[in-house]
């Protein structure tokens, strides 16, 4: 018997059974196993303090309860995804909903999809959760991973043992736009490392509440450094501004740490309005007026949507949740004196 830890062999040894009999109680695959034998295995078991290997359990069973998170570590985060407020708040609402739900949660962050099947295969996962890949990324996973999965945002065709989960991108876009708008503002800037997807359905719906011509859209650099130069550089220009659009709360709050530091104050010089509702949106001074989205629903969603794939359950392909508008102290009304 080993010293430090007891084996499924030494309990069959034990027992003068076979190991495969022991291991087959262990995992719960009795139905060939006499019910006095799955007795005497299991009183074995605890008179021998035997500690069970969870990993190798859950994975023989064919509901593993492993549910797998996977994030695009793309160059926009420099290394710090998990520290995005958006991939924190949605991280901490699915290990709420997993909790609940009684399974396991596993988190990987790759700039590599090729990385994922192996990652899902290797833990026998019951289901994923994709966020920030791209189509042709999702339809490759799709032919080579036999695991259902839901993804948060995603651009692709619709597609078998995938549902995408989105929020209402435009709409979130326009409330900030109307409310901008709203409150005497007949100019606006909007700040998007690109003009594609989701940053382009959140630009449309601001643009949409504005007359033509009223809004700007600046394309900013990904690389923070290399974007504080260009505002540095373009500072003239932003500062014919009194009301700005972020696509997130992570270039929100930069963009306003960068004009505080250059003496614009916000909001009395400037209204800046972003999107995710992140916890530094509520923690920083002043608080960030912002656009909503329920991390929670969206994590029980998805956890139910898993859930009913695994089962062969008919499930829509793609579900829009909706996003309101909060309004903090970044942002005023113009015509107040």
């Amino acid at each position: 018997m080993s010293e430090n830890r007891v084996t499924i062999a030494d309990v069959a040894d034990a027992l003068g059974l076979s190991t495969a009999t022991v291991s087959n109680v262990i995992h719960g695959k009795t139905k060939k196993i006499s019910e006095e034998t799955v007795k005497r295995v299991q009183e074995k078991l605890e008179e021998m303090n035997y500690i069970p290997n969870m990993a190798g359990i859950l994975l023989a069973q064919n509901n593993s309860k492993i549910i797998g998170v996977v994030i695009n570590d793309g160059p926009k985060y420099e290394g710090n995804v998990l520290e995005d407020g958006f991939v924190m708040a949605s991280l901490n609402a699915l290990l709420k909903e997993v909790n609940k739900s009684g399974h396991f949660l596993m988190i990987k962050a790759t700039r590599h999809c090729a990385e994922i099947p192996a990652f899902a295969s290797m833990w026998n996962m019951d289901g994923m959760i994709l966020m920030g890949f791209c189509e042709a990324e999702y339809r490759k996973l799709r032919e080579n991973m036999r695991v259902s999965f839901v993804v948060y945002d995603g651009y692709f065709e619709e597609t078998d043992r995938i549902v995408n989960l989105v929020i209402d991108h435009y709409d979130g876009g326009y409330q900030a736009g109307r409310y901008l708008k709203d409150t005497g503002n007949c100019k606006a800037l909007c700040l998007s490392d690109n003009y594609i997807c989701m940053d382009a359905e959140r630009i449309e719906g601001f643009k949409r509440a504005f007359a033509p011509g009223e809004v700007d859209v600046m394309q900013i650099p990904i690389k923070k450094e290399e974007r504080q130069i260009f505002y540095k550089e373009h500072l003239e220009e932003i500062k014919k501004y009194r009301a700005v659009f972020a696509v997130s709360d992570y270039y929100a709050l930069d963009f306003m740490h960068f004009v505080q530091r250059e003496g614009i104050r916000v909001p009395e010089d400037m209204s800046i309005i972003g999107f995710d509702d992140s916890m530094m949106s509520r923690e920083n001074v002043p608080s960030l007026t912002t656009i909503h989205q329920d991390a929670q629903i969206r994590a029980k969603t998805a956890i139910n949507l898993l859930e009913a794939m695994r089962k062969g359950e008919k499930v829509e392909k793609r579900i829009t949740l909706p996003v309101n508008l909060i309004i903090r102290d970044s942002t005023r009304n113009e015509g107040q004196i």
